[in-house]
C-alpha cells in the first residue's frame, strides 16, 4: 500500500501524514514547495513536487499509489479560483487515480455541503462539485464532512486570543448558529483509520466533536477556561459583511464576506453517529481543546 496525500502542508494535512506514518504506512505527499515539507520528510514521507492545477504532475505523483487522501482546499478567492483549484483539481486527480487503478479515494469535504448550500458561496459550490465528481467516479471512495476543526494553529487560537485580551468580545449576528468543533488530531486519526478500511468503503461521514455549542456559548466557554469574565457584543451580519469587504485590502484579512454568509447559514452539527460507531475513537472535548490551544 502506498498513499498519496495532497494538501499535506496545510493545517490538517501534516496531522494526517503523521497519523499515517505512526501506523508505518508508506506515504507520498504532493507539494508545490518541497522546502516547506521538511518535517513531513523527517517523518519518512516521500516528497514529490507538483500541483493539483497541473494534471501532468498528478499523473507522475500517482504512479505506484494504491490509495489517495485529498485535502487540498482554499478558503478565499474568486469563483474561478475555487473552480480551478478545487473542482477541476479534484477531477484531474480522480482521472489520474482512475488511470493508476487506485483502490480508494478519500476526500476531505465540509459539513454543511449540500445541493442547497452550493448556491450560497463558492466554497460550498466547490465542495459539492468535488463530492459529485468522486461519487460519479468508478473508484471506491470515502468522503468526510467535518464541522469546525480546531487545533494549535487555525481559528481556535485566534478566538482564545480575542477572549484573553478583550473585555468585550464581538460576535457576528445573534451568535446562535451551532457547531460541533472537532480536534484536528482526532480528524487525522479518523482519516488514518479509514484508509484501507472496508467499513469506510463508499460512505460519507459527518465528523463532529462530543460537544455542541453556539457561538455565544463557545466564547463564554473559552472565557471560563481562561478564568476571564467577558461580555459579548453582537455585530449585525450586514455590518460584518461590509467590514469584511473593506478588510479584503489587507494582506491577511481576518474574515471574508463569504465567511460571514456561511455564519448566517444553518447549524454546523452532525446528523448521525455513523463516524463514532464505525471508527470508535475517543474524541477530545471542547474545554480540553481550548486548554491545548491557550
Amino acid at each position: 500500500m502506498k498513499i498519496l496525500v495532497t494538501g499535506a502542508t496545510g493545517f490538517i494535512g501534516p496531522r494526517v501524514v503523521h497519523a499515517l506514518r505512526a501506523q508505518e504506512r508508506d506515504v507520498r505527499v504532493l507539494v508545490r514547495r518541497p522546502e516547506r515539507a521538511a518535517q513531513l520528510a523527517a517523518w519518512g514521507a516521500e516528497l514529490v513536487t507538483g500541483d493539483v492545477t497541473e494534471p501532468a504532475s498528478l499523473t507522475a505523483a500517482m504512479a505506484g499509489c494504491t490509495h489517495v487522501v485529498h485535502l487540498v482546499a482554499i478558503l478565499s478567492g474568486s469563483s474561478a479560483d475555487f473552480e480551478r483549484v478545487m473542482t477541476q483539481g479534484t477531477k484531474d486527480l480522480l482521472a489520474a487515480a482512475n488511470a493508476e487503478g487506485v483502490e480508494q479515494f478519500v476526500l476531505m469535504s465540509a459539513l454543511g455541503t449540500s445541493e442547497t448550500s452550493k448556491d450560497s458561496v463558492p466554497y460550498f459550490a466547490a465542495k459539492w462539485n468535488e463530492e459529485q465528481a468522486v461519487l460519479a467516479s468508478d473508484l471506491q471512495h470515502t468522503i468526510f464532512r467535518p464541522s469546525f476543526v480546531f487545533g494549535r494553529g487555525g481559528a481556535l487560537p485566534l478566538f482564545v486570543k480575542q477572549v484573553r485580551y478583550s473585555p468585550v468580545v464581538t460576535v457576528i449576528g445573534d451568535g446562535l448558529q451551532r457547531s460541533q468543533p472537532i480536534w484536528v488530531e482526532d480528524v487525522a486519526a479518523i482519516f488514518a483509520q479509514a484508509v484501507g478500511n472496508p467499513r469506510a468503503a463508499n460512505r460519507t461521514f459527518e465528523l463532529g466533536g462530543p460537544d455542541t455549542v453556539n457561538w455565544n456559548e463557545l466564547y463564554l466557554t473559552i472565557a471560563r477556561v481562561l478564568g476571564k469574565r467577558r461580555r459579548l457584543a453582537h455585530v449585525p451580519f450586514g455590518v460584518a459583511r461590509v467590514g469584511a469587504r473593506v478588510a479584503q485590502v489587507l494582506p491577511k484579512a481576518p474574515l471574508t464576506p463569504d465567511q460571514v454568509t456561511m455564519l448566517q447559514g444553518a447549524d454546523n452539527v452532525v446528523s448521525n453517529t455513523d463516524a463514532v460507531d464505525t471508527f470508535k475513537l475517543p474524541l477530545l472535548g471542547l474545554e480540553e481543546q481550548i486548554r491545548r490551544s491557550a
